[in-house]
């Protein structure tokens, strides 16, 4: 709680921390294992195989037929999760972009990969780093089948895990402060796309959130002092498992199964017994700047608890729904891959564009995970969260043609309805707009010109009152601290990130673009809602709008490929 109460207004300490170093000094932004043996991965064009289904048919149960597990497949997900999608130059200088958004395009999250035999990979089960520079897999690990069968024992057939860490330091010498909220904010984009990647390939994932940090850190080689002497560490995030939908038979016959949060104990030592390959490169030529108060924080938020928990799976596969005959809700019916691969940040809108009240409602209605469901019916990607959502979005609506203009708020919770409304300025109306469906709890509060104070309570940035709307995602803080401990902190911010991964493709689909706010004021946004204690927290922004391109910059191909 200090945390986040003192960061939010103090820029003198990151300031400085920008004058200490200037990105253009980073000799390298991609982590790499050096001495690791290098898998390149098939670069695949639009119309090559695995083919990407519609983008509306990501949230069709049932509407995609699962992929086997082949390098093929590998490919498409690591291309679609977190792979570069295009290259930005200005002048002389030139930087990645990549399919999952990062606060200041520093990407401080990595991807690995534990999975067993692959033709084209290695003859025995190996642990993985990704390595978007080059499309490639980099083996840290060859790994005893026998070690790998009893690790996965309990979880249906070819499932593999997919792990996340942060190198902090990427948003550290930039940020500082901030920096750990932006890297979680980072790891909840990352889960986000990973889960959407999945889905286009008809896989399922769940995040193992059962795990403790230092589990998470084994499985994935991060606590080997000896891999990073003189290289930026890595903090370990989580790990999830992916699995072809169609390959859990129990289920496909309607039985119920029950998947484990967590992984045998014994299995990850056995795991962790075994030659490692390659050495972290350094990132920054100079010493990291010491943020003691961050050393702090991570102490604070690390998972330390195990907790043997279960989700039952009983997801017999619907009939396919079929919209061949029916109009699709996005124009020109892009597919997903195009979607995902066209996915940018914007920097600045040109304060004109309106979007459709039906767009908007699509949009608000894809961050809804539908508490009132089991887990595993949950809409994707909601289904891969194993805990209880604890955000909600306050929306400053400005160009929603058939909305009014003013305060909206969005209660992804319908149960939390009367807690909010409790918390919040008592004049407010939270009355239903015109036309919105039954289904959708959002709530106008005060109708008029909200452009200039969604400004204002974003840093004074334009982007949030440019825009067709903007939002702050506010978290049942206190309350979700109290019940799960400090560690929970960190997934307030994944659970923001994923909605933010969702509202960027939404954007995408509907013919506008998004970008992500990280800076904010707390205290005035409070003040505008009528939030007086810490039971709910603003946490992340978001806009979306008519974005406005800088002639300036040169865009060029991923991989030398025109996708």
């Amino acid at each position: 709680m200090r945390y986040h109460q003192e960061t939010k207004h103090h820029f003198s300490r990151y300031a400085r921390a920008l004058g200490y170093m200037d990105w253009a000094n980073q000799p390298d932004p991609f982590r790499r294992y050096e001495g690791s043996p290098l898998i390149s991965l098939p670069l695949l064009k639009p119309d090559d195989t695995p083919l990407s289904p519609l983008y509306e048919d990501l949230y069709r149960p049932g509407a995609i037929a699962s992929a086997p597990v082949t390098v093929r497949t590998l490919s498409r997900f690591f291309e679609y999760a977190l792979a570069i999608s295009a290259w930005k130059q200005a002048g002389e200088v030139r930087w990645a972009l990549r399919t999952n958004p990062s606060s200041g395009n520093l990407h401080p999250t990595e991807g690995y990969l534990l999975i067993d035999t692959v033709p084209g990979l290695s003859p025995l089960p190996g642990l993985y780093h990704y390595v978007p520079k080059e499309h490639g897999l980099e083996l840290r690990a060859e790994l005893p089948k026998e070690s790998f069968t009893l690790l996965m024992q309990e979880f249906p057939r070819n499932a593999f895990l997919v792990g996340f860490t942060s190198v902090n330091w990427r948003e550290t010498w930039k940020y500082g402060e901030r920096a750990f909220r932006y890297c979680q904010h980072d790891v909840g984009h990352a889960i986000g796309s990973a889960r959407i990647a999945a889905q286009t390939l008809g896989w399922r994932m769940l995040l193992l959130d059962g795990l403790a940090d230092d589990t998470v850190a084994a499985l994935l080689g991060v606590d080997r002092p000896e891999d990073f002497e003189g290289a930026e560490r890595e903090h370990p995030d989580c790990v999830a498992v992916v699995w072809p939908a169609d390959q859990a038979s129990d289920v496909a016959t309607g039985k119920t199964i029950s998947l484990p949060l967590s992984l045998g104990p014994d299995a990850v030592r056995e795991l962790t017994r075994h030659i490692w390959h390659g050495k972290a490169n350094r990132l920054s030529r100079d010493d990291p700047v010491q943020w003691e108060f961050l050393d702090q924080v991570e102490i604070a938020a690390w998972k330390s608890s195990t907790e043997q928990r279960v989700v039952e799976l009983n997801h017999s596969r619907p009939a396919v729904e079929t919209s061949a005959h029916a109009p699709s809700i996005y124009r020109g019916q892009p597919r997903a891959g195009q979607v995902i691969r066209q996915r940018r940040s914007a920097l600045a809108f040109n304060g004109k564009t309106s979007i459709s009240v039906g767009s908007f409602f699509t949009m608000l209605a894809r961050v809804m995970p539908r508490v009132d469901r089991d887990l595993c019916r949950r809409p994707m990607p909601w289904d891969a969260l194993p805990w209880e959502p604890a955000i909600h979005l306050v929306l400053f609506v400005h160009r929603v043609v058939g909305l009014a203009p003013g305060l909206y708020m969005l209660a992804r919770n319908p149960a939390k309805v009367d807690s909010l409304r409790q918390a919040m300025h008592p004049q407010f109306a939270w009355t239903s707009p015109p036309g919105c469906p039954e289904d959708l709890p959002l709530f106008l509060l005060e109708e008029g010109d909200a452009r200039s104070v969604a400004a204002q309570v974003s840093c004074g940035q334009d982007i949030a009152g440019d825009s067709a709307f903007s939002l702050g995602m506010i978290a049942e803080f206190e309350s979700s601290l109290r019940r799960y401990g400090p560690w929970f902190y960190r997934r307030l911010f994944w659970e923001t990130g994923v909605i933010g991964q969702v509202l960027y493709l939404e954007a995408e689909a509907a013919g506008v673009r998004a970008t992500g706010i990280g800076c904010f004021f707390d205290d005035p946004v409070h003040q505008v809602i009528g939030f007086n204690d810490a039971m709910f927290q603003s946490l992340y922004h978001f806009t979306t709008g008519g974005h406005v391109e800088d002639p300036r910059l040169t865009t060029l191909p991923s991989y030398g490929l025109d996708r």
